[in-house]
């Protein structure tokens, strides 16, 4: 049975370049797929598996718990902005906007280094801005 957070992440990938020297590969998988404890994200390049371990997954899985959220407020976010204080004023920016537009980045730690995950996910609506 599909679950909402089962439906977010079906719609949310990550992915990280890979940590072999010169390989230049970049590993992505889907959210959902962070909820089976076997499984492993593979370069497509040079084929190193990377296994998550519990504190990796669990926070992947939270985040996926947050997507799930922020999905089921999208009517809300719908009316919100985020307003910016410039020089001579203010610029809003819609809420939905800064979710559908802008790269969304996770700093985790894997193999004892600090590393960049991006996350991307689909817009609910496959209408928004076109």
């Amino acid at each position: 049975m599909s679950t909402p957070e089962n439906n977010a992440a079906s719609r949310a990938k990550l992915d990280f370049n890979c940590l072999t020297d010169d390989c230049g590969g970049v590993v992505s998988f889907d959210m959902a797929s962070v909820a089976d404890p076997e499984f492993q994200a593979v370069c497509p390049v040079c084929h190193r598996a990377y296994m998550l371990d519990g504190v990796l997954r669990d926070k992947l899985l939270r985040m996926m718990k947050l997507i799930s959220a922020i999905r089921e407020c999208e009517d809300i976010l719908g009316d919100s902005v985020v307003s910016v204080n410039v020089a001579g004023g203010e610029v809003r920016v819609p809420y939905a906007l800064l979710l559908t537009r802008l790269n969304t980045l996770i700093t985790l730690e894997i193999a004892g280094q600090k590393m960049d995950f991006h996350l991307w996910v689909e817009p609910s609506n496959p209408q928004v801005f076109r």
